[in-house]
């Protein structure tokens, strides 16, 4: 043990396992019970983390604005882009509305914090290295 040769991080960064985070994203289902409970069958959606590209556009975004752009972004399954879910007459517009109009507050906060374990934060990622 003592004679293997000590991997820089450099070396384990380029190792064929650690993926593109740009493009390996995690993903998690989790159920809207709420919705679940409405329809009768599972509404579990598929959401996934966000790229720092799409994090640092949700950023720039007003802050009440800010949690719904994440679920818009990070969420695979429902897609809130779909045109279906718009319907201009009852003042759903933009994919922001749809969500809006389909989830609760407390739904789209619950899935904001979910896409956001998943792309690294609201969790420890980083350790402290003592007496290196």
């Amino acid at each position: 043990m003592e004679n293997e040769k000590k991997a820089s991080v450099l070396d384990l960064l380029l190792r064929p396992e650690v993926p593109d985070a740009r493009k390996a994203l995690p993903e998690k289902k989790v159920e809207v019970t709420r919705l679940s409970e409405l329809t009768g069958k599972p509404a579990v959606f598929t959401v996934r983390a966000l790229s720092y590209s799409e994090i640092r556009r949700i950023q720039d975004k007003p802050r009440e604005e800010q949690a719904v752009s994440a679920v818009l972004y990070g969420c695979r399954e429902p897609d809130f882009r779909d045109k279906r879910l718009l319907d201009p007459e009852r003042g759903i517009a933009t994919p922001l509305e749809a969500v809006m109009a389909r989830l609760t507050a407390g739904e789209i906060d619950e899935l904001y914090i979910e896409i956001q374990k998943l792309s690294g934060y609201l969790r420890r990622t980083l350790a402290e290295v003592k007496n290196a």
